[in-house]
């Protein structure tokens, strides 16, 4: 008996977030700060609905944009590296890398439950908040969630998620 799967993906111009970040490697090593111009894109597997959908396009872009959104304009830093800290104090949030201090507006700052500001991880933080958003506002679990977070042209992580 053959069988079928379905998948649904929305990947628009306004799925995008310009954001600044560092990244740190090898235990010893920090880029110098910079930025990219991401893309992301959401894909789901899950079994057709009673109104033969995998779930509503126009729900899945809403929560799509929604998460984008609160990465655009923002400085994006990590909360779960070892090697860096991330301390607020009044307006300002200071970062340090062994002898390295930035200073940031907290407003222009996100800080992410996450251990490096990779392309990856990035992929992987927006996957879990979008399936939260999928099963606590739309009692919707998929097979399958993959995201995509592109940093350049060409150049792209995904993280998939399966139950």
């Amino acid at each position: 008996m053959p069988s079928e799967q379905f998948h649904v993906r929305v990947s628009k111009d306004y799925l995008v977030f310009c954001s600044g970040h560092f990244i740190t490697y090898d235990a010893d090593k920090c880029e110098c700060l910079h930025g990219h111009n991401y893309r992301a894109s959401v894909e789901l597997r899950a079994p057709l609905d009673h109104n033969y959908y995998v779930f509503d396009f126009i729900a899945l872009k809403k929560i799509a944009r929604a998460l984008t959104d609160e990465l655009d304009h923002k400085m994006l830093l990590p909360s779960g590296n070892p090697l860096i800290s991330v301390v607020t104090e009044g307006r300002k949030m200071t970062v340090n890398y062994k002898d390295r201090e930035w200073q940031f507006p907290v407003e222009d700052c996100l800080v992410l439950p996450i251990a490096n500001t990779t392309a990856e991880l990035l992929a992987r933080y927006l996957a879990q908040r979008t399936l939260r958003e999928l099963e606590e506002k739309h009692h919707f679990r998929p097979e399958t969630l993959a995201v995509e977070v592109e940093e350049s042209f060409g150049q792209a992580a995904t993280y998939t998620w399966a139950r």
